[in-house]
């Protein structure tokens, strides 16, 4: 499918979230790079959770007028993955082998269904490769884009 990097949801939360303005700024540079390249993918998984957050956990929470423009204008550009038998078939493997929970497992199905190269978040193992996908913490001093 993309070929590009794959967000997790983290990435977006960062992106909204004014609490740690240097993790804001990365946030702001990989998208907006991703949404000008067309490059990049999310699943419906992060569209949920990101919307999830935002309307409903956020300390700042978001009213559904604009969670209807994130979703418009962040979300939907990038979205690429959908639910399938196969992809939940993919991540319980996926759990099996790694021991990773189940909703990690959906996210390195879904980056790997989308061709993905990298899969960039902070909840893994930065550096860990699982069939030919490269976890990467895009909020590490290593990290390049």
């Amino acid at each position: 499918m993309s070929g590009g990097d794959f967000f997790d949801t983290n990435v977006f939360i960062y992106l909204f979230d004014d609490a740690d303005a240097r993790k804001q700024a990365i946030a702001q540079s990989l998208v907006s790079r991703a949404l000008a390249a067309g490059d990049a993918a999310i699943s419906f998984q992060v569209v949920q959770e990101t919307l999830h957050v935002l309307t409903r956990k956020f300390t700042r929470q978001v009213t559904p007028e604009v969670a209807a423009q994130i979703l418009q204008n962040s979300l939907l550009p990038l979205w690429r993955v959908q639910p399938s038998p196969a992809l939940y078939a993919r991540a319980l493997a996926l759990q099996e082998r790694y021991a990773f929970s189940f909703y990690d497992s959906l996210i390195i199905a879904a980056a790997l269904e989308a061709g993905s190269q990298r899969l960039l978040t902070e909840d893994l193992h930065n550096g860990q490769q699982i069939d030919g996908l490269t976890i990467h913490n895009p909020f590490t001093d290593s990290f390049t884009d």
